[in-house]
């Protein structure tokens, strides 16, 4: 059993409470007593233009519009990895990569596993000595669960169950990593994976959480498979007379569970108790969209690290709220333990702030910077509306041949998908601008799509944001 840095006082726990907010660009916070469950819905190279919401047109995402209509968007959302288990280790700890120490994805093929115990591949996870929100929110007396991808560590001292999760479901890796398995708690309880219904399963899974934990607090974390390669939906949502487009089947399909998720909510009135939070862990791999934004996953143009984020609590965030202020994954952890009333010790070190008031007010944001980075280096420096590429953003080479085969793709054996996935030329996002390297510097509220390199004409803006990196020791 780990111990946590949590104070309390006396017996209790020091609870914000929930009233009713005056809408005005002051921040207000609730003031009756309670606990408010939450709901953290995480996709999986999810592009920043591929909700209807955020400008897509070519497919419709009703019911996670409906969570921003609701709620509050925000425009300027970053991730601090351009690729999946450090921004995951970084969005429960809130602390950057760096910090966490987990800068790389966990990998189960490179040791052939067995699919019974489950000990293969890498020894890439989570530190023990790290805190969780699962753990935070766990000690608080909430019921905690996660469904999905786990990705931060396939080995059994990394298994979510001991690091506060009292249940887990779902594929511990990326749904293209061999061996695919599915886990239930500490066990696979299936081999191969019928992927087609996987976001089902996991829906099903997550509405029978909430009836199960309906009468108390609860924690549910629903990091989706979908859409990351390879693509999979139900023969609901799969589309085979239109080519082309299983990218937007399996966004639509996420885009239902979604509203499953928010009728649940309704049915035991648990809606004004609840904040659902959407987004994704980066941007989008091949057949998505960054929404005129350049670059895509494994990149850090805006393209790979700028992703949608929405959340919703009915009765405390204006509906319809918009913030353009920065903001990033690193803040959902300080900001959630705030709302659940937790206090962490003063020695306990977090990148991220508290962002609610940018969820109901026109505040500035808490940061005097963001960044990213790309394996143990820091990459981009982003301080108003400056960004600043310490290194090129392009470090990884991608494919651009649409005869190029993935060699994780379904092979209907041992990754049971269907066949017809995007294609390598199907970029999803802007190629144009000056050339990549080091040292660029873009005005991002003239330029979001980084196409001029102004840095020759800003020195003392390049030098001002470098300083700012120099806080990481490593650069």
């Amino acid at each position: 059993m780990k111990q946590y840095l949590l104070i309390f006082f006396g017996s209790t726990i020091i609870v914000l409470g929930l009233g009713l907010l005056s809408f005005t660009n002051k921040e207000k916070r609730p003031e009756k007593a309670l606990q408010p469950n939450i709901v953290l819905i995480l996709a999986d190279d999810l592009g920043y233009g591929d909700l209807s919401s955020y400008g897509q047109t070519q497919w419709q995402t009703p019911n996670i519009d409906k969570l921003a209509a609701q709620g509050a968007k925000l425009t300027d959302f970053y991730t601090p990895t351009p690729y999946c288990a450090p921004t995951r280790a970084s969005l429960l700890t809130g602390r950057y990569p760096i910090r966490h120490g987990m800068t790389a994805n966990p990998n189960p093929e490179k040791v052939r596993a067995s699919f019974q115990t489950y000990r293969g591949g890498d020894d890439v996870g989570i530190a023990d000595n790290e805190l969780l929100l699962s753990e935070v929110l766990k000690s608080a007396g909430y019921a905690t669960k996660i469904i999905g991808k786990w990705h931060l560590g396939h080995k059994p001292q990394f298994f979510p169950s001991r690091h506060g999760f009292d249940e887990y479901y779902g594929i511990p890796y990326s749904n293209d990593m061999r061996p695919v398995v599915l886990m239930e708690n500490d066990k696979v309880v299936e081999y191969p994976v019928l992927q087609t219904t996987i976001t089902k399963r996991y829906t099903q899974k997550a509405l029978e959480f909430i009836d199960k934990n309906k009468d108390k607090p609860f924690f549910l974390y629903l990091p989706h498979a979908m859409p990351h390669k390879p693509m999979a939906v139900s023969e609901e949502f799969y589309t085979p007379d239109t080519k082309g487009d299983l990218y937007a089947d399996a966004v639509r399909e996420l885009d239902w569970s979604v509203g499953e998720v928010m009728k649940k909510l309704h049915e035991h009135h648990l809606e004004e108790n609840t904040i659902v939070i959407f987004l994704s862990d980066n941007g989008p791999w091949f057949g998505g969209s960054s929404g005129g934004l350049r670059g895509m996953k494994t990149q850090n143009w805006e393209g790979g690290i700028r992703v949608p984020f929405v959340v919703q609590w009915k009765g405390h965030i204006k509906s319809g709220h918009v913030s353009k202020e920065p903001a990033g994954v690193i803040d959902v952890f300080p900001t959630l333990t705030k709302l659940a009333g937790i206090p962490l010790s003063k020695d306990h070190v977090l990148d991220g702030k508290d962002i609610f008031p940018l969820f109901v007010s026109n505040t500035k944001t808490p940061h005097d910077a963001l960044f990213s980075f790309y394996t143990d280096k820091l990459y981009t420096v982003r301080s108003g509306k400056w960004k600043l590429h310490i290194h090129s953003p392009e470090s990884a080479q991608l494919p651009s041949d649409s005869t190029w085969i993935d060699p994780r793709s379904p092979d209907g054996v041992t990754i049971i998908a269907p066949f017809e996935q995007a294609k390598a030329n199907q970029f999803p996002g802007l190629k144009t601008g000056d050339s990549a390297g080091e040292g660029l510097l873009f005005d991002l509220e003239k330029d979001p799509s980084e196409q001029k390199n102004v840095a020759a004409s800003y020195p003392d803006i390049v030098e001002k944001l470098r300083k700012k990196a120099s806080v990481y020791s490593f650069q």
